[in-house]
């Protein structure tokens, strides 16, 4: 088997994600598709024999590796256990250990969880049950959601109501209740002399005044606490969390933090709002919550927005299903990924590698097309001055090129490689995406 016969193959029969499938028409087209036969740690390997560095994660969620041995053996003990119940009505010990674990990691102040497969899921899931809850406590004008500029939760229907990327939301407007948009606290926004926790004070201001007057018909406010990934790691200071959960607070509007891309550890601790000393009313995780394996998403909320469902009738119960919800495998290939959160010192052993990987990427900084280089936690990224239209094309071919996997966003490229990533690797990745960039600004 070949890359090309495989590229046929896929081409004339799977309908890719978030592509223009014109652009991947044959072997020659302006974007190449790259048919992968294996994985091993940072590393993909094509049915030719390239080998590709994973710097993105597979789009965010694998954490310690392709192929990772510990997660691949508590999957086949699984295997020979429990693939899949339904849950209603029915439960498991791999969901119930899941819930427990995810709970104490908020120390207890989310102790419910909800399951569905995907972030876009979750984001409704947790949507729903704001709007729900303040239904079932008789607040029945509150209907309404708001989310930051730039803000990205998903693309079905009821996620893109809150979403505020053009790409995705334009297309299916008119099928969308839209939310309203409050000011970003991106920092790249700061005026001459702001810091960064100026321009989250001042996006907090706009917040305020929004709810002074909108306050009673809000149900939630959700964020991606800092760090707005799909509108260009937008990356903002922990003091725009602290007042908007106290703003949050004071006009009865529950926040919805969406960890989805940003939890589990990627912004430098396991979640992300836990930099603001913060408790959000929502708590979205989904991604590399199973390291990267198995589709699985998580909503926990708190004991006060649970009893408001908890009736004798039906009507008030929350009213949302997934026939894998709860799914044994994916629950239990998230256990092992907390397994070795805990076994390795993750969360310490980041640091350490967050520092390398900083050292690694240092040198874009004095690059004379490279602005705002940017870091917090394993979330990395610098924005090109180029008016090529073409430029994430171009670099993205030339990464490939490079034998590394990175996608910019627009003018953004960033890094988000698994937490398995060596010294040496980092390295690597760093020195190929530099000659990427030369070589795709030359063009």
């Amino acid at each position: 088997m070949s890359n090309s016969d495989l590229l046929q193959r896929s081409l004339a029969a799977v309908w890719h994600p978030c592509t223009q499938m014109k652009q991947h028409a044959d072997a020659v087209a302006a974007l190449p598709m790259v048919p992968i036969a294996r994985g091993q740690g940072v590393w993909l390997y094509d049915f030719d024999g390239h080998r590709y560095l994973d710097g993105i994660s597979s789009w965010w969620v694998n954490l310690f590796g392709h192929c990772n041995p510990r997660i691949n053996a508590a999957l086949r003990q699984q295997l020979d256990e429990l693939e899949h119940v339904i849950l209603a009505g029915f439960t498991h010990r791999p969901v119930i250990e899941l819930s427990e674990r995810l709970a104490a990691l908020t120390g207890h102040t989310l102790g419910h969880c909800f399951y569905a497969s995907d972030g876009a899921s979750a984001t409704e899931i947790a949507l729903k049950m704001s709007f729900h809850s303040w239904h079932n406590r008789g607040r029945h004008e509150k209907q309404e959601f708001l989310c930051l500029a730039g803000g990205y939760h998903g693309e079905t229907v009821g996620a893109l109501a809150v979403t505020d990327v053009a790409l995705f939301k334009d297309a299916y407007g008119p099928l969308i209740r839209p939310a309203a948009t409050v000011p970003t606290p991106d920092a790249r926004l700061a005026t001459d002399g702001e810091t960064p926790i100026d321009v989250a004070r001042r996006a907090a201001a706009g917040l305020e005044t929004h709810l002074e007057e909108h306050h009673a018909r809000i149900a939630a406010l959700i964020v991606e606490p800092l760090i707005q990934c799909a509108s260009g790691m937008a990356m903002y200071d922990p003091e725009y969390l602290r007042l908007a959960r106290g703003l949050c607070d004071r006009y009865e509007v529950h926040l919805i933090c969406d960890e989805i891309a940003v939890g589990c550890g990627r912004s430098g601790t396991f979640f992300a709002h836990q930099q603001a000393g913060i408790k959000p009313d929502f708590l979205c995780l989904s991604k590399g919550i199973s390291g990267g394996y198995l589709p699985l998403s998580i909503v926990l909320t708190t004991d006060a927005v649970y009893d408001s469902f908890y009736d004798d009738r039906l009507s008030r119960g929350f009213l949302h299903s997934h026939s894998y919800t709860g799914n044994a495998l994916a629950c239990r290939a998230a256990l092992a990924t907390l397994d070795i959160f805990a076994d390795d010192r993750v969360i310490d052993a980041n640091r350490l590698l967050a520092a390398q990987l900083a050292d690694c990427l240092s040198p874009l900084a004095d690059h004379p097309q490279v602005r705002h280089l940017r870091q917090r936690g394993m979330i990395a990224a610098f924005d090109v001055v180029s008016d090529d239209p073409q430029f994430s094309q171009r670099f993205y071919r030339q990464a490939l090129a490079n034998e590394i996997l990175l996608r910019p966003i627009g003018n953004t490229v960033y890094f988000m490689p698994p937490y398995v990533i060596s010294a040496e690797e980092c390295a690597f990745l760093a020195a190929r995406a530099i000659a990427a960039l030369d070589a795709a600004l030359s063009e």
